[in-house]
C-alpha cells in the first residue's frame, strides 16, 4: 500500500490555498499550510471547508524569513510543496512595489534555497504559481512561448518568480512547475478583486443594503475561470513524469461591463449603459436608476487591457480543461453572496 502524500501549501489561507487543501485532502493527502501570524483571522476559509477532523495543519511563517522556511522544510519533509504564498492585488502592487518583491520574488527565492540547501532535490516536487500579468501588454492570446511585457509591480515580481523557477530546475534538477494561472475565481476570492466586489454589491443591491456599484476599467479584458479548475491543474502538474511550464485559461475573455452585466441578470436587472470614460454609468432599464458608476481613481497607473490565454499545452500534456463555464461561476458567486441575505431574512421574526 502506497504511503501517504505529504504536502505543503504556502498561502493556504487564500482562495486558491484553501480550495486546493480541500482537493488534496479528498485524495487522501496529510496537508501542512503556512500562514503568516497577522492573517490568522484569514482562517475562516478554511473553518468553512470543514479541516477540523481531516490530516491538516497549520504552520505559522513568513515567505521572507529563509531559516523559517528551512526549518519548516527540514521538519515536515514534503512530497509536493504548492507555492501560492504572493501579495496578490495588482493595485496595491503599485502602492506597495517593495513589498510585492520581497514576498512575491525574494520569498520564491527562500522557498528554492530551502529545497536546495536541505537537498531534498530527490524527492519533493514544487509548484510555482506565476500568472497571466507577467504577459502585461503582449498581444492576446498569449501561450507559453508569448513574450512577457509585465504592467506592474506584481507581474514583475511575479516573472522574476518565473525565471527563479525555471533557473534552478535548469541548475539542480529540482522538479518546479510554473503554472500561469489567467484569472480565476469563486465565492472564497478576496473581497478586494472586482469579480468579488462586483458580485458582493449585486447581493447587496438587491436587499437595499447599498445604492450602486464604483468599477475603474470597464473595458478591461479577463479571461476568467473558476479556481476549482484550475487548482485541480496545479496538482495536475506535480503527478507528471518531467516539470515544464503550463498556461492555465478558459480561451475567453470577457470584459468587466459583461461581468457585471451577468451579475445583475442574476437578479433580474438589464443595465443600460450612458455616456463614456468617467462618466459612464449603467442604469436599471426598466427604472433609469443608476445601479452602476465609474470611479477613475479605481483605474490602475499603466493598464492591462487583454488577457486571454491560449491552453493547448495543458490539455495536450496534462488532459486539462476548464468544467465550470463563465455563465455558473457568475451565477455561483452571486447567489452565494445573495444567500448571506436570505439566510438574514430568515432570521427575521415572523409577522403576528
Amino acid at each position: 500500500m502506497a504511503s501517504q502524500k505529504i504536502a505543503l501549501i504556502t498561502g493556504v489561507t487564500g482562495q486558491d490555498g484553501a480550495l486546493l487543501a480541500a482537493l488534496l485532502l479528498g485524495k487522501g493527502y496529510e496537508v501542512h499550510g503556512l500562514v503568516r501570524w497577522d492573517c490568522v483571522d484569514s482562517t475562516q476559509r478554511l473553518k468553512v471547508l470543514k479541516f477540523q477532523n481531516a490530516p491538516f495543519h497549520l504552520h505559522y511563517g513568513d515567505m521572507t524569513d529563509a531559516h523559517n522556511l528551512t526549518g519548516l522544510f527540514k521538519t515536515i519533509q514534503p512530497d509536493e510543496i504548492y507555492n501560492l504564498a504572493a501579495l496578490s492585488h495588482v493595485k496595491v502592487s503599485f502602492e506597495t512595489p517593495g513589498s510585492a518583491l520581497q514576498t512575491n520574488a525574494v520569498g520564491t527565492l527562500n522557498l528554492l534555497e530551502a529545497v536546495r540547501v536541505l537537498e531534498l532535490e530527490d524527492r519533493v516536487k514544487v509548484y510555482q504559481a506565476s500568472s497571466s500579468e507577467m504577459f502585461g501588454s503582449t498581444p492576446a492570446p498569449q501561450n507559453e512561448e508569448s513574450s512577457f511585457q509585465p504592467c506592474s509591480p506584481y507581474g514583475v515580481s511575479k516573472l522574476a518568480a518565473y525565471w527563479m523557477a525555471r533557473t534552478y530546475r535548469d541548475s539542480y534538477g529540482i522538479f518546479i512547475s510554473n503554472g500561469i494561472l489567467f484569472n480565476h475565481e469563486s465565492p472564497a476570492r478576496g473581497e478586494d478583486f472586482v469579480t468579488r466586489k462586483i458580485a458582493m454589491a449585486v447581493a447587496a443591491i438587491e436587499a437595499g443594503k447599498q445604492e450602486r456599484l464604483e468599477l475603474g476599467n470597464l473595458d478591461s479584458l479577463r479571461d476568467w475561470g473558476h479556481a476549482r479548475d484550475y487548482v485541480e491543474g496545479m496538482w495536475m502538474m506535480l503527478q507528471q513524469d518531467r516539470p515544464g511550464d503550463y498556461v492555465l485559461a478558459t480561451g475567453e475573455a470577457r470584459s468587466v461591463r459583461e461581468f457585471t452585466e451577468a451579475a445583475f441578470a442574476q437578479i433580474g436587472v438589464q443595465l443600460e449603459w450612458r455616456g463614456q470614460g468617467a462618466e459612464e454609468t449603467g442604469r436599471d432599464s426598466k427604472t433609469g436608476k443608476v445601479l452602476v458608476s465609474v470611479d477613475a481613481a479605481l483605474f490602475r497607473p499603466l493598464e492591462v487591457n487583454h488577457l486571454c490565454g491560449d491552453a493547448s499545452k495543458a490539455r495536450r500534456e496534462l488532459g486539462w480543461q476548464p468544467r465550470i463555464n463563465f455563465a455558473a461561476l457568475v451565477a455561483e458567486m452571486v447567489n452565494a453572496e445573495r444567500q448571506v441575505y436570505w439566510q438574514e431574512r430568515a432570521s427575521w421574526p415572523k409577522a403576528g
